[in-house]
């Protein structure tokens, strides 16, 4: 572990290049803040990679807030095209999203309709918007004809086929009951105006949508069996976290008990958090669990959870015994002490230095007032630095911040993050939002001379397979891996899978298990590409 460590910190090339000056995505996040510190400004916003015109990139959805005063004009979404050298064309207007105008908080991505198209679903402060991909270019609002939309504050969503039948269903996380009228001055220890705990405001109960096949969903929250457990919804992740072949959702709460919604089969799920070890920390309480993300942090095959929470409570790992229970190692793996003095929220397992284990991302920002950067005039004194934990490979974690430079160590009021290859050179780059400030696009530059193999999934339709996954075997190497584009924290990511090698060579051979419990067989797959595998 001291080697590896040691490694990071000696090397000449830091692993992450800011480009943002250069990127073309000038977005800055308009919280609406005047002083009056209401509770959704310090929320938003999230960030989504799509392939909206199918040209085989990774474009960027940006969601964008606004003022509180509804008579005031407010800034869009943004939609960035990527042209290629992680440089990106804002096409917000020729896409028809410039006039929604809207109090945006995340978004999720999905080929809801079948169509081979990615489409988004973009929660608000107030209604959200279901998008559908028109295939020219541009987004249609479908929101009423296909029977999802909430009026609530909705933070969290993720598209995921819940029943196995080859359509997507789409689950959306409410968080508070909150609005202007209902909004209550609270005050911080040195009595100064401060944001409200959310225990302040009555939780909402989220909701679950099943896709009927025809481009229309049903609520089906109470036949479910979601509506038995509720909370204020701000992360979710979809994956098999107890090894029976279905998809099961992870929800994170702000202060108050997770949900493990175990998929039982026919349209049912049931909340096994508590008896699965993963509804507190290891101290039995509730922490404020932003960011949320799934992986194999240990190598051992099965689906670890990792989840970001406020400063002075430590981010969680838990880590799955193989059959659905877990174990909260935080701090036996190095996680809980680097993040103590931080309030964490977008996150993601990544293999960013390319040697086959998977590392942590974290993106910082306060939601209570830094006396520090209060008294220095900061209107805003929200900001932290980045978090990035190194990976051993044996499961433990060192923190290598400071090795990774300024562009992990200036502050910033970080909030979503999404992950993904941009410029398809065959590792993981990072964009990261900040709360009211402008959007963070790190370049990756610490696998350039390291072996790696992606695995593209597609459907018939050839729209990108979420819920699948991976084996790989490379020599003496084995790996597993999901597609997943949720997690994080109101973001959506890149739906390929990223393997490291490290210094591997020769071909490679995966098994894939699909959502609906089909597996398929690939041998002979060369390092250093893509590689698109499609549904049987």
């Amino acid at each position: 572990m001291i080697a590896t460590i040691l490694s990071v910190a000696a090397s000449t090339t830091l692993p992450f290049r800011d480009v943002s000056a250069d990127s073309g995505i000038g977005f800055v996040q308009h919280s609406g803040a005047i002083g009056e510190r209401w509770l959704p400004e310090i929320m938003g916003g999230g960030v989504a990679l799509i392939d909206f015109d199918r040209d085989g990139d990774l474009d960027v959805y940006l969601v964008q807030g606004r003022s509180f005063d509804p008579t005031v004009p407010g800034p869009s979404d943004r939609l960035y095209r990527n042209d290629g050298g992680l440089r990106f064309t804002d096409v917000t207007d020729a896409a028809g999203i410039a006039s929604f105008s809207d109090y945006g908080m995340g978004a999720a991505v999905g080929d809801f309709d079948g169509d081979g198209w990615d489409d988004i679903y973009v929660t608000n402060l107030g209604p959200n918007r279901l998008l559908r991909n028109d295939r020219h270019g541009g987004f249609v609002d479908v929101t009423a004809a296909a029977g999802v939309d909430d009026d609530r504050m909705s933070l969290p969503a993720t598209f995921f086929d819940m029943d196995a039948d080859g359509d997507l269903d789409l689950f959306v996380g409410a968080y508070l009951q909150w609005s202007l009228a209902l909004h209550k001055p609270c005050r911080s220890n040195a009595s100064a105006l401060d944001y409200c705990s959310p225990k302040v405001f009555r939780p909402e109960v989220d909701r679950l949508f099943e896709n009927l096949g025809d481009g229309t969903f049903r609520n089906v929250t109470i036949a479910s069996g979601m509506n038995t457990a509720f909370g204020p919804a701000l992360g979710v992740v979809a994956a098999d976290l107890d090894g029976d072949g279905r998809l099961d959702l992870y929800v994170a709460n702000d202060g108050a008990a997770n949900q493990l919604w175990l998929n039982q089969g026919g349209g049912r799920f049931r909340n096994e958090a508590l008896i699965a070890g993963v509804a507190l920390n290891m101290d039995g309480l509730a922490e404020a669990s932003m960011g949320i993300d799934a992986g194999d942090a240990d190598g051992d095959g099965d689906t670890d959870l990792f989840m970001t929470h406020l400063s002075g409570e430590t981010n969680t790992l838990y880590v799955n015994a193989g059959d659905g229970f877990f174990d909260d190692r935080s701090a036996t793996t190095g996680m809980a002490t680097p993040s103590a003095p931080l309030t964490g929220f977008g996150t993601r397992f990544i293999d960013y230095d390319g040697d086959g284990d998977l590392d942590v991302f974290v993106t910082n920002g306060g939601v209570m007032l830094i006396s520090e950067q209060l008294a220095r005039g900061d209107d805003m004194p929200l900001r932290m630095p980045s978090l990035l934990l190194q990976n051993d490979g044996s499961g433990r974690f060192a923190d290598v911040t400071a090795a990774a430079g300024p562009a992990l160590t200036e502050l910033r009021i970080g909030r979503g993050l999404a992950t993904g290859d941009l410029d398809d050179d065959g590792d993981p780059d990072l964009i990261v939002t900040s709360n009211g400030g402008p959007v963070q696009v790190l370049e990756n530059i610490a696998r350039d001379n390291s072996s790696w193999v992606g695995i593209d999934l597609r459907d018939g339709a050839g729209a990108a397979v979420s819920g699948a996954r991976v084996a790989l075997r490379c020599g003496d190497l084995n790996l597993v891996r999901s597609a997943q584009r949720d997690g994080s924290y109101l973001s959506a990511g890149d739906p390929r899978v990223l393997f490291g090698l490290a210094d591997r060579r020769g071909n490679c051979d995966a098994s894939v298990r699909w959502p609906d419990g089909r597996t398929t067989q690939h041998a002979g797959l060369a390092i250093g590409q893509y590689h698109r595998i499609e549904r049987p």
